[in-house]
């Protein structure tokens, strides 16, 4: 491996900001780059950067909200020494190319790239471009995106449509092995398995209830799960369910109910727990659904509303349900009643849904941002 192709890769806060970075590891070390991580120490990035085996390097970082609050007056000097500490580390570290997939902690590695002239390529996911992201993008050569449609707000020239990169591990998941897992294996004598791995595995499920998969995001979602476990009753009638519920979501009271199963959080096992579902309920976040995309799973999306986001959930729920791919249903309208009716829907069309992924040229955009990154590099 040649030691001057060194790539550092940076973006965290959530999952969406560091799991794409992760689906580039196979093809950069294909290729021969080295890579190294730059995050904010006290971040999911870096418990989700070991796991992968990198070195990493923690920064300060700070968040600029659009809201009051006492670390509004601290954070912007947090900010500051994450640019000199990032500075530092690039003038170590001497990479090639920064790639960026957002966050507030990428910001001062971003601008710590341009001031010592290493060229940068900023991914983004949402039809619409985050704070962070707008903030860097100024000082990036290329900005890849996953959607087509926010070619127009970016400026013309600088952007490339590469589709979102996807875990190439996610492809090999095993039904048999997820349902093992979540202990929610299908009852019932002669029941076929949905295939060991590949692309049968990612198939609809043996004959019975259907497994639900619901997501509410790295981070969890509060409002979903109270409305999920409100509506457990009926759907636990209906479906065997899987419930990620985010760091501190579980509810005790609800460990051993049969056909339920609640987990914070899933890493390596997700590729085996997204192979058994059949349906998923999940936020939009754009990361999540262009995987639901690629495996070709039909989704119930509850975007984040307005009240608690800038509204990139919404956009990107509305393009994926123009497009065929997704029921949506706003939080606002969700009850036990319309979440049963949303899901039976969903079931009765799987078939549809699933044609329409199929058909779609989406897929993959790891090895279009692999072409963005030897350009630049």
């Amino acid at each position: 491996m040649d030691p001057a192709r060194t790539i550092v890769l940076t973006g965290g806060g959530t999952a969406g900001h560091v799991i794409p970075n992760l689906a580039l590891l196979p093809l950069l070390a294909a290729e021969g780059w080295r890579a190294e991580y730059v995050g904010s120490g006290a971040g999911i990035e870096k418990k989700l950067v070991a796991e992968a085996g990198l070195p990493f390097h923690g920064i300060a970082s700070g968040k600029l909200r659009r809201y009051f609050d006492r670390k509004n007056f601290t954070d912007p000097f947090r900010v500051v020494l994450g640019a000199l500490q990032a500075w530092s580390l690039l003038g170590r570290i001497r990479p090639r190319l920064v790639f960026s997939k957002g966050g507030f902690v990428a910001v001062p590695v971003v601008l710590a790239a341009r001031l010592r002239g290493i060229p940068v390529v900023i991914h983004e996911s949402d039809l619409t471009p985050g704070l962070s992201n707008r903030l860097a993008i100024p000082f990036a050569r290329a900005v890849c995106v996953s959607f087509r449609e926010t070619l127009r707000h970016l400026p013309e020239g600088k952007a490339v449509h590469t589709g979102a990169p996807i875990r190439a591990e996610l492809f090999r998941g095993s039904r048999e092995k997820g349902e093992a897992f979540l202990g929610l294996a299908a009852p019932g004598p002669g029941a076929q398995s949905g295939g060991a791995s590949g692309a049968e595995s990612q198939g609809p499920g043996p004959k019975g209830r259907p497994l639900l998969l619901i997501m509410g995001g790295s981070l969890g979602s509060r409002n979903l799960n109270a409305a999920v476990r409100a509506a457990l009753p009926g759907l636990s009638a209906r479906y065997r369910i899987a419930h990620l519920c985010g760091k501190g979501g579980i509810d005790p009271r609800l460990e051993g109910r049969p056909g339920y199963r609640q987990l914070e959080y899933v890493s390596s096992e997700m590729p085996d727990v997204l192979a058994a579902a059949d349906l998923v309920l999940s936020r939009a976040g754009s990361n999540a659904i262009f995987e639901f995309l690629a495996l070709q799973k039909p989704n119930l999306l509850v975007p984040l509303p307005l009240t608690a986001s800038r509204g990139d959930q919404i956009l990107n729920a509305k393009a994926f349900a123009a497009e065929g791919f997704s029921r949506v249903l706003a939080e606002e309208e969700i009850g036990p009643g319309s979440l049963e009716l949303e899901l039976a829907q969903l079931q009765a069309q799987a078939d549809k849904y699933r044609e329409a992924m199929r058909a779609s040229p989406m897929r993959d955009g790891a090895r279009h941002v692999m072409d963005v990154i030897a350009r630049w590099a």
